[in-house]
């Protein structure tokens, strides 16, 4: 039997751009480690394992279907309030957003401590906090960029699922 590599990313291609994920061997499991939303340009590079041949799957069912649900073991990250942070976005339902401020009540954080977490999140699409917004309107995403890529990606994420 063939014994998958210690760690391997793949690019596949996404409606948005591409989508980046790395898949690891922890404790003799593999899991996905990271997923990275990728520029257009980026140079795709094909599942070499199986995981990332069934996270390629379940991108293809989410993006034909917004209300699919991904199920893939996850390596464990992030700290005690980062993990708030994301179980909460993970129980957002598609078509929804909730603000920066619910959740750092529901948690008893600050909003800015709420958007770093959501800002950190190693599994994006995955752990949904696309669905997570200012008060005031779209709200940031991930990181700051100049061309505004990531905000792009969080649009067209919200529309997908059918967010006005």
């Amino acid at each position: 039997m063939l014994t998958p590599k210690s760690t391997e990313y793949c690019v596949i291609s996404a409606p948005f751009g591409r989508l980046g994920a790395k898949t690891e061997l922890v404790d003799g499991s593999l899991m996905i480690s990271k997923i990275d939303y990728l520029l257009p340009n980026t140079a795709l590079s094909a599942p070499g394992n199986q995981l990332a041949k069934a996270f390629l799957k379940q991108c293809e069912h989410y993006f034909s279907n917004a209300a699919f649900v991904f199920d893939l073991p996850l390596k464990p990250a992030g700290t005690a309030h980062q993990q708030k942070v994301w179980r909460v976005a993970q129980s957002i339902q598609v078509g929804n957003t909730i603000t920066y401020g619910e959740i750092s009540k529901m948690i008893h954080s600050g909003p800015r401590a709420v958007g770093t977490a959501c800002g950190a999140n190693p599994y994006p699409l995955i752990t949904p906090c696309h669905r997570v917004v200012s008060a005031q309107g779209l709200g940031g995403f991930m990181k700051e960029d100049s061309p505004g890529f990531y905000r792009q990606v969080k649009v067209w994420l919200l529309k997908h699922e059918g967010v006005p």
